[in-house]
């Protein structure tokens, strides 16, 4: 019954980081849009540049947050907390 039990908490810390790791998907795609409609508004009025260049990085930035967040909880889930609950169902 023991080794059912840890066997199901490595099991859902696994599913529970790749579900974790997907959400490197999205600030991805949103960065992609961010970038090619930066672009495409430079290239209508050139000069504006600098305030569309400012004002995408600072997006991008934000955006990659989700991306970090979701894979710093990954690695939670990979490497911390399947020793927790092998402590925990010990």
């Amino acid at each position: 019954m023991d080794l059912i039990a840890k066997g199901i908490a490595l099991a859902g810390c696994a599913i529970g980081a790749g579900l974790a790791l997907i959400a490197g998907i999205g600030p991805g795609i949103g960065e992609g849009n961010a970038v090619a409609k930066a672009l495409e508004a430079i290239g209508r009025q050139p000069e504006c540049k600098g305030s569309v260049t400012s004002t995408m990085l600072l997006g991008c930035a934000v955006a990659e947050t989700t991306g970090i967040y979701g894979f710093v909880t990954g690695l939670l889930l990979i490497f911390v907390a399947p020793g927790m609950f092998m402590d925990y169902l010990a």
